[in-house]
C-alpha cells in the first residue's frame, strides 16, 4: 500500500514537472530596469536639465542670502565685545529672524523641488510604460516585470526601452 501511494505521487509529480516545462516553453517573460530608466533615459535627463533651469534662480538666491548672514555673524562676533547689550540684542534678534527666514526658504525649495521631480518623474514612467506595453505586444511578451531579484540578461529588454524613449525625443 505504501509503494503504490508513493508511486502515485512520484507519478503526479512527474506530470507537474512536465506540464510546467511545456507551459514555460510558450511563456515570454522580459525584465525593465526602472531605476536605469529613471537615471539613463534621454528624457530623464531633459528633465533633470528643465529642474535645474527652474530652480537655479532660487539656488542662487539661497545662496546669496547664505552668505549675507555668515557676513553678518562675522560682523556680530567681531563687534560683539564693543557693543552695548540693547545693540547686542538687536542684531542677534536680527540674525535669529534671518536665519528662520533663510531655513523657510530652503524647506520651501525643497518641497517645490521634490514636487516638481516627482512630476517629472511621473510622465518620464507613463512614457517609459506606453513604450513598454507597445514592445510587449509587438513581440508578444507575457509578462513583464519591473523588479525582481534576480534576472538573466536574455530577458532585459531595458535597453531597448531606452533606445525608444531617446528616438521618441
Amino acid at each position: 500500500m505504501q509503494i503504490r501511494k508513493f508511486w502515485f505521487g512520484g507519478m503526479i509529480g512527474l506530470l507537474l514537472l512536465v506540464s510546467g516545462g511545456l507551459f514555460a516553453a510558450d511563456f515570454k517573460v522580459g525584465f525593465v530596469d526602472a531605476e536605469r530608466v529613471n537615471r539613463e533615459s534621454a528624457p530623464a535627463d531633459d528633465a533633470s536639465k528643465r529642474l535645474e533651469k527652474e530652480f537655479q534662480p532660487r539656488v542662487q538666491e539661497i545662496q546669496r542670502r547664505e552668505a549675507q548672514i555668515k557676513s553678518l555673524q562675522a560682523k556680530f562676533d567681531k563687534d560683539a565685545l564693543t557693543m552695548s547689550d540693547n545693540e547686542r540684542r538687536t542684531r542677534e534678534q536680527e540674525l535669529s529672524r534671518q536665519i528662520v527666514d533663510i531655513q523657510r526658504l530652503q524647506r520651501e525649495f525643497q518641497e517645490d523641488l521634490n514636487l516638481r521631480r516627482n512630476q517629472e518623474l511621473g510622465a518620464l514612467l507613463e512614457r517609459a510604460n506606453k513604450i513598454i506595453r507597445q514592445i510587449a505586444e509587438s513581440e508578444k511578451y507575457d509578462l513583464i516585470v519591473q523588479e525582481a531579484v534576480y534576472r538573466s540578461p536574455r530577458v532585459d529588454i531595458t535597453e531597448r526601452v531606452l533606445k525608444a524613449l531617446a528616438a521618441g525625443k
